[in-house]
């Protein structure tokens, strides 16, 4: 490792490797360091009895060809050696409620979104189509959303102040509609009287444009990004904790790691949680309002998933996901639950192999669950390079909370219990460890349509050569902490000179199994 790099990046999240590569691209002497003994943050997987794990990208949008992840992953060179499978084209994700045995697709393109949507709701039509237009305007009006220069958070004020609810709410009186068209909001923790109509034209844009599961795992992705950067001269480096920041008159001049590396720099970008980078930085090095206003902000929820290792050939593989609920009131209140009526949601998803046949090898569970439930160990840390047990009581926990989650996926899947080889958990502890979210945080930071500013961080810090990135500064999924590194790297390089060096590239063809 050398001691001085142009670009010191702290954290190998997407929006990391993303602002590496792009600035390794530009001729800068760049290094990444991270923590783990994975790159990769959300990309990471595991393996369980020799089955492949996601640990957060479970499927990405806009993948075909022309389209906006298409595009930056083209202009990233990682389009080739990737391969995916696309979902079910009539039902990518499927809506459904206890008690009703209709499904209800969302399927993908626009045209083929409303045809199936309008066989199970023939008099909603006209309401259909104009949320699909709706959508599609409001994704237009996001600038890096579509590949043009402008500002990353668009120009039109109205949507940052109408709800993703009101607004569905507004265009039809059918509440079983009204469920199925909000019915994916585990995507980005929605909340009835806080989350914006953006953040929801955002989430579900890409998916119904095109949905595409990693073969394999979304891990592949971070394997080629870190060979990409090498082959442009960039260093990235594993077990390589940041545990102090050095600022000295207004500039960070070095990272010191856990291992007793000191890397000088010029320019600093934090991948990792802005109230982290803050907090090893000083606070003394801040202005008070600015510290105190990002050491506010509020928390999305965190998740409980199961992981469920299948019996060979006892569970059809689906090319497709589960959102269910309870019952379709609970499509905004899910994360209100209670212990009783725990869990009221859950996103059902299975992983893909590259040469997959009819029958499935692995599926998770995803569901909401608050940091509180498992604060009494928050003092207890454990990662694939620092093991740590977190006694008994937590292991019991988990294995209640598994067997009643278990018994709600029954419900929709009244043979899963027979087909399990064996069952793995993962608690909001296990995301805050590995992916190093503050309080295992699902996507960041709320967004509220009544404070619309409150959650907007700026690439650039207080710092002049620290900025962020990742998904507290702009978007979270796959795409929106691509689109977070274009912002970073546009403060640094311009974003005219990115968007048309992005725009200039051309395609090639993806592998699609």
């Amino acid at each position: 490792m050398k001691k001085h790099y142009d670009v010191v990046i702290i954290g190998s999240g997407m929006g990391g490797l993303v602002s590496a590569n792009i600035l390794a691209r530009e001729g800068r002497s760049v290094c990444v360091l991270e923590k783990n003994n994975q790159f990769g943050g959300n990309l990471q997987t595991f393996v369980r009895e020799r089955t492949i794990f996601d640990t957060g990208v479970h499927y990405i949008g806009g993948l075909s060809e022309g389209q906006n992840l298409y595009r930056y992953f083209d202009y990233l060179e990682i389009l080739d050696g990737l391969e995916f499978k696309q979902l079910n084209k009539d039902g990518f994700d499927i809506i459904t409620f206890d008690n009703d045995d209709m499904e209800y697709p969302h399927a993908q393109g626009y045209f083929n979104f409303t045809k199936e949507l309008v066989k199970r709701f023939p008099e909603e039509e006209e309401a259909i189509k104009t949320y699909c237009t709706k959508l599609q305007e409001i994704c237009h009006k996001f600038p890096l959303y579509n590949l043009e220069e402008g500002k990353p958070y668009g120009n039109d004020a109205d949507i940052f102040q109408q709800s993703a609810k009101d607004y569905i709410d507004s265009i039809t009186e059918n509440e079983k509609l009204r469920a199925v068209l909000a019915g994916s909001n585990l995507l980005y923790a929605g909340e009835p009287d806080k989350t914006p109509i953006y953040v929801h034209a955002l989430s579900c844009n890409s998916y119904i444009e095109s949905a595409y599961r990693c073969a394999d795992g979304g891990s592949q992705i971070t394997k080629l990004l870190i060979r990409r950067l090498k082959e442009h001269g960039g260093d990235a480096f594993k077990h390589q904790e940041v545990v102090d920041i050095q600022c000295v008159e207004k500039q960070i001049v070095s990272v010191t790691t856990k291992q007793g590396d000191v890397i000088s720099g010029d320019v600093f970008i934090s991948n990792i949680e802005p109230k982290n980078t803050l907090k090893m930085i000083g606070e003394e090095h801040f202005r008070k309002s600015y510290h105190r206003r990002i050491q506010q902000l509020e928390n999305t929820i965190s998740a409980f998933s199961i992981h469920i290792v299948l019996k060979p050939k006892t569970f059809k593989y689906l090319n497709k996901n589960y959102y269910h609920f309870k019952d379709f009131n609970k499509v905004w209140k899910a994360h209100q639950y209670t212990e009783e009526s725990w869990p009221e949601t859950y996103m059902l998803s299975m992983g893909v192999r590259k040469n997959q046949g009819e029958w499935g090898d692995q599926l998770t569970a995803i569901t909401y669950m608050r940091y509180e439930e498992v604060a009494q160990w928050k003092n207890t840390f454990n990662t694939v390079a620092n093991k740590n047990e977190r006694g008994q009581t937590y292991e019991q926990f988990k294995a209640d909370k598994a067997d009643v989650f278990l018994k709600e996926l029954e419900k929709k899947f009244p043979q899963i219990r027979e087909c399990i080889q064996s069952i793995h958990t993962s608690t909001p502890l296990s995301y805050r460890d590995y992916i190093g979210c503050n309080k295992g945080s699902m996507y960041g930071y709320v967004k509220d349509v009544n404070d619309p500013l409150k959650a907007f961080i700026s690439a650039r810090t207080k710092i002049p050569n620290l900025y962020f990135t990742g998904q507290s500064l702009n978007m979270h999924g796959i795409l929106g902490v691509t689109i977070s590194g274009v912002v970073t790297c546009s403060e640094i390089l311009g974003g005219a000179y990115l968007i048309d060096k992005i725009n200039r590239k051309k395609t090639k063809e993806k592998v699609i199994v």
